[in-house]
């Protein structure tokens, strides 16, 4: 009709005739308007005809709006070809009665990713291994591990400390802390996170549902370093073994290591706590999440966030592993 437009949308098929000038159907036996005939109309309306074609719709009832009027209507698409004989349509749907095909890529995701929703990260030995096979193996229970820890001389440390640091907590816990080393409060009480630090640790705890008893807590170093400083490594080989047996007595289901030192030290490995942190490692069959020192926080309170996060990782394991 002169404009690039759809106005035909919508309209009877008696309103088409009419505007074209074709005679509608009134009866059987009347022959119906040839489609192609009144399609050569509609691209070659008649001459001397000067009645607007928009009136002429807008008397049949069926004229488009003044806005969508100005607006040009895409092409259409062509026809698709015919399918051959004996296939189905085109747009024929599969039957909702069988189930959509595996999707084998998926799967091979899905099982590769550990229970607790994150990337497996560093294995430190086997489940099937004991975890210590030394002089410790015939200790048997946590006290026993105090009592010789009173007792040892394996390294200088025992002559400037003041008590021994083995650890407290339940013997049956199911996560065990892990941190560096005693400091000044931990060397007076004999306990472990006693302290501005400690305080903060139990806050931690209570916030994903765990209490101190709940938990065992202890550290690398048995005895406080000197005006706490780093441990040396001829200290960490001589305190490891009685870390190692309290952990192959308790059996907990995760444990988390607090602090970069801890963290290298348990794993086995120089990499950065940034580097560590956010994944599920493996400590000899146990998942070892890696976190910030509590006493790191309270230098640094924009680490709360990401050990809040990792805090809750550690619990999604600890949860799967006891639904297990």
């Amino acid at each position: 009709m002169g404009e690039r437009e759809l106005v035909l949308d919508g309209m009877s098929v008696e309103q088409v005739m009419r505007i074209l000038g074709a005679r509608t159907v009134t009866g059987p036996t009347e022959p119906v308007a040839e489609p192609r005939a009144a399609s050569r109309e509609a691209e070659s309306p008649p001459a001397g005809d000067a009645t607007d074609w928009r009136q002429v719709l807008r008397a049949a009832g069926s004229a488009p709006s003044a806005k969508s009027s100005n607006r040009t209507a895409p092409p259409a698409a062509a026809p698709p070809p015919p399918p051959p004989p004996g296939a189905a349509p085109a747009d024929a749907r599969p039957s909702t009665d069988e189930p959509p095909p595996p999707a084998p890529q998926r799967a091979e995701a899905a099982e590769s990713r550990p229970s607790s929703d994150a990337v497996p990260g560093l294995v430190v030995g086997t489940p099937s291994r004991d975890l210590f096979a030394g002089p410790l193996a015939n200790v048997q229970t946590i006290d026993e591990i105090a009592a010789t820890v009173a007792t040892c001389t394996r390294c200088p440390l025992y002559k400037t400390a003041l008590n021994p640091v083995p650890g407290e907590g339940s013997a049956t816990a199911e996560l065990v802390c892990v941190g560096e080393a005693p400091g000044q409060t931990e060397d007076e009480t004999g306990r472990p996170f006693v302290g501005a630090a400690g305080q903060l640790l139990t806050k931690i705890l209570a916030a994903i549902n765990l209490r101190r008893e709940d938990v065992f807590i202890c550290n690398v170093l048995k005895h406080r370093p000197p005006l706490n400083r780093n441990p040396m490594p001829q200290e960490v080989e001589a305190c490891s073994p009685y870390l190692v047996r309290q952990l192959e007595i308790i059996r907990p289901k995760v444990i988390v290591a607090f602090g970069t030192f801890a963290a290298q030290t348990l794993l086995d490995t120089k990499l950065s706590i940034g580097k560590l942190r956010g994944t599920v490692h493996r400590y000899y069959g146990i998942p070892l999440v890696v976190t910030y020192h509590p006493a790191a926080l309270l230098r640094n309170p924009a680490w709360k966030r990401p050990t809040w996060e990792d805090v809750q990782l550690a619990r999604r394991v600890l949860d799967r592993a006891a639904g297990a």
